[in-house]
Formats: structure tokens, sequence, C-alpha cells
């Protein structure tokens, strides 16, 4: 009898170890390529507009009100108006606002839904230029928008998504009239690759990015402000933490934010399907050195430094959240908490969004909303 319950202890305990393995190479795997899993089911042309109307699959996404864009497998993109026409219970309509020149969407192509509404930032109607910031990591490609040389601003995307997501906030920082750097780090789709390619969720990612603030003070910057999307705002955070950026780092803006890495894990195992607390059984995997280099991390990763949600007391940079009620991603609850224990810095506007979202869904408001926060924070 006791030798089946040690044997059963032991193989419920290596079970429990390699579920936890699985969600830690699966929350830090290398960037996948782009899934897509949409088919076009129609062109309607309606005499209302250049673009007509792309017919698809009744989705969650595909009927979500907002502005998105569709990436097509053969190559280019088509942006999508907020408008969603019924076609009956299986199909919707959705107009064409724009594409990609030469493109002419057909049926059966194959399509990605996107928030990431903007491909370059010549398509958001920006003039850039490309840089290269040299990095711990190797070289960083890079994109500047020209603008007040004393205030400049870091764009960062995150996790798994890449530079053109930060576009929609790129638009607020110029309205305003500040210089812009538009980054990429480590192992992701435009940075160099490191190692197995894994994230570190910010731990080592947090030096390549702290290269561009470096860039922008040898160019005259006397103050930067921190523009961070998911995981790119758990890096700004860090980087607004660091002494050396003190009376540097003017404010934050982050979309999204993860605040809590335990907590993230948790949503998005229950995003999955799996109970939430099967998200501690990675923890291990990720905190502890050993446990971190079989995942094929290059050493552990410190998640206590990443919880703001404890280290509220720490924060000293004024930071406006802007977050989506619907993120089953990155909980909204988090936000709040760190709004409600600094509300002498904190500000938070909300969204009736999934995450990352807030602007396709209201792009004026979101706009609105970080260009009168910033003109109150940051000092002309």
């Amino acid at each position: 009898m006791i030798g089946r319950v040690a044997l059963g202890s032991g193989v419920a305990a290596a079970a429990a170890a390699g579920v936890g393995w699985a969600i830690a190479r699966r929350l830090t795997a290398p960037v996948d390529p782009r899934t897509f899993d949409l088919a076009i089911r129609g062109i309607e042309h309606d005499g209302d507009g250049d673009g007509g109307l792309i017919v698809l699959d009744r989705t969650e996404q595909t009927t979500a009100d907002g502005i998105y864009n569709l990436w097509f497998e053969r190559g280019g993109w088509a942006q999508l108006s907020t408008e969603v026409v019924d076609r009956g219970p299986t199909r919707v309509a959705r107009r064409i606002m724009g594409t990609t020149p030469g493109l002419t969407p057909k049926v059966g192509d194959r399509a990605s839904w996107s928030g990431i509404y903007y491909a370059s930032p010549a398509d958001a109607g920006l003039h850039a230029r490309d840089i290269t910031i040299t990095t711990p990591a190797g070289p960083c490609p890079a994109w500047r928008i020209d603008g007040d040389p004393s205030t400049w601003v870091i764009h960062m995307h995150g996790l798994s998504s890449t530079r053109a997501g930060t576009l929609r906030g790129v638009l607020a920082a110029t309205e305003l009239g500040y210089t812009s750097l538009i980054v990429s780090y480590r192992n992701t789709a435009e940075g160099p690759r490191v190692g197995t390619g894994r994230s570190t969720l910010g731990r080592t990612e947090t030096a390549d990015v702290d290269e561009a603030i470096g860039y922008a003070v040898r160019r005259g910057a006397q103050r930067i402000v921190i523009f961070g999307w998911s995981m790119g705002a758990a890096i700004a955070l860090q980087l607004a933490d660091h002494p050396r950026h003190q009376g540097l780092i003017a404010a934050l803006v982050l979309d999204s934010p993860v605040l809590n890495w335990t907590e993230v894990v948790k949503a998005n195992c229950a995003r999955s399907g799996l109970p939430a607390a099967v998200g501690h059984l990675a923890l291990p995997w990720l905190t502890a050195e050993p446990l971190a280099r079989a995942v094929g991390l290059p050493g552990h990763i410190p998640l206590r430094s990443f919880d703001w949600t404890s280290r509220a007391t720490d924060l000293t940079t004024p930071t406006l959240i802007l977050h989506g009620t619907r993120d089953d991603s990155v909980p909204i609850r988090l936000s709040r908490a760190l709004r409600n224990a600094r509300p002498d810095l904190v500000d938070l506007a909300t969204f009736d969004a999934g995450h990352t979202l807030c602007w396709n869904t209201a792009p004026d408001r979101w706009q609105d909303a970080v260009t009168t926060w910033l003109k109150a924070r940051v000092p002309r």
C-alpha cells in the first residue's frame, strides 16, 4: 500500500512538473510565424466606397467594434472600417478602407486578423528614417521620426508583436511634436537572435532598449517618455526604475501593461481552457536557475522585480495606463490595483476592448487621452 501511494505521488509530481515545463516553454517560445486562419468568402462592390466590402466568417474578432487590418498570406494588407454588415448566421462583411498598393483581395485568399493597423510609418502618414541601435544583443533596427530634439519618445512593442504595432501610439507623440524612436530588441521578428531565441519576459530585453535611451541622450534628449505595449510596458517600468534614469524619464504611457507575470500566466492558462492555478506550476521553471536553463533560457527570470502590483511604492514616474475591460490575456484588475495604490502618479483610461486593442476600438478617444495627459505631465 505504502509503495503504491509513493509511486502514485511520484507520478503526479512528475506530471505536474511536465505541465509546468510545457507552460514555461510556450510562454517564452521563439516568435511563431503569423497564422493565416481566415478565408475571404466574398468581395462585394456597392458603390459606397472605393474598396467595397470583404466577406468573412462570423467570429468574435470579425464582429468586434473598431478598425482592424487583414494581413494576407500572399503579401499585403487591407484596412477595415468599423462598419459590420450582417450576411446571415455565419458571415459578416467589413468595408475596405485601404490596401497595400496593387493588392486586390480575392475570394479564397487566406488572411490574418490584426490590431496592427499600419504596416509602416509611411502607411500612417509619418516620415521616418531607418536607423540601427547597437545593443548587447547586436544591431537592432529602429525607426526615427524627428521632432522636438529635447523630448524623445521610445516606443516598445510586446511579446510576439512588431514595431508596426506601436505606430498607433506614435501618432499621438507626433501630434505633440516629439521625436520618436520605434525600437526592436532581441529574439523578436525584427531583432537579433540570441541563444535559443527565447524571450526572457523583459529581463535581458531591457538592456537592448536601454541603449535606445543612450542613443537619444547623445543626440540631445533632455527628457524621455516611454510608450510600452503589453510586455513592452514591463520593460518600460524596469527602465524607469533604474537609478541613472531618475530625472530623465519624465512619463510612461502603458497600453495593456504586464504588471505581474504570475497573474498573467494564470490568466493565459484560463484563456486556454486550463485551471488558472495550473499557471503556478510554470513559475519554478522561470525563476529557478537550473530549471530555467532546462527550459532553454539563459538564466532565471526575477519575476518579483516585475511585480508592480506589489512594488507600487517603488514607482516614481507619472504613468498613464490604457487598458481594455475585455482583456483576457493581461487582466485589467492589475492596472486598477496599481492605480488605486498610487493615485498620485497613476491615471487609468479604460476601453471596451481586448488585449492591446484600445486604440482600435476608439482611436480618437485613445489619442485624445494620451495627448491631453502628456500636455499636463511633461514640461515643454
